[in-house]
């Protein structure tokens, strides 16, 4: 009897351009609702080795690979990172993050078809030493129809894990 090579899967997606902004994770192949479809990889360090990480980057940038854990917890996907780092924020997305075991995974909210841009919203906090620009500095370009026009978390939305930069790290984000 003939032995069966063992079934091999194409890749779940690729990165590349994206014209929502620098690079974007793209679908190669149908992704279905519930998908568990890449882990959150980074540094994992404190909210004060964040800050001071990023404190001397431009507070113009908007670039961020800091995503919150907990309170004691932050993953900088901008060292020792993966592709999930460049899943880009939109208004309408197809993914979210979840939170299991204090790892950070990104699911698809709904069926996503090849050649789809995977996004999720960065709901990136706000905080009240935020330069009197961050709206305009985290404008959002998602061009999705119900697009709020920022990546910065709206006001009183159930909280799930989101990304986060903190003060300082929020001002000077390091996107690769």
């Amino acid at each position: 009897m003939k032995k069966r090579a063992p079934r091999t899967r194409s890749p779940l997606y690729e990165v590349r351009h994206s014209t929502i902004h620098g690079y974007g994770v793209f679908a190669l192949r149908r992704i279905r609702k519930g998908t568990t479809i890449i882990e959150y990889l980074g540094d994992r360090v404190s909210h004060v080795q964040a800050d001071d990480r990023y404190e001397d980057k431009d507070p113009n940038d908007n670039h961020t690979f800091l995503f919150t854990v907990d309170a004691k917890t932050v993953i900088d996907a901008g060292v020792n990172g993966n592709d999930a780092r460049y899943i880009n924020h939109g208004c309408d997305p197809n993914c979210e993050s979840t939170a299991l075991n204090k790892r950070i995974f990104i699911e698809a909210i709904r069926t996503i078809q090849p050649g789809e841009e995977l996004s999720y919203d960065y709901q990136i906090q706000r905080d009240s030493d935020d330069a009197p620009n961050v709206d305009e500095v985290y404008a959002c370009r998602c061009g999705a129809k119900n697009c709020r026009g920022s990546m910065l978390e709206a006001a009183k939305k159930p909280r799930q894990p989101a990304r986060r930069a903190s003060s300082r790290a929020k001002r000077s984000k390091g996107r690769g």
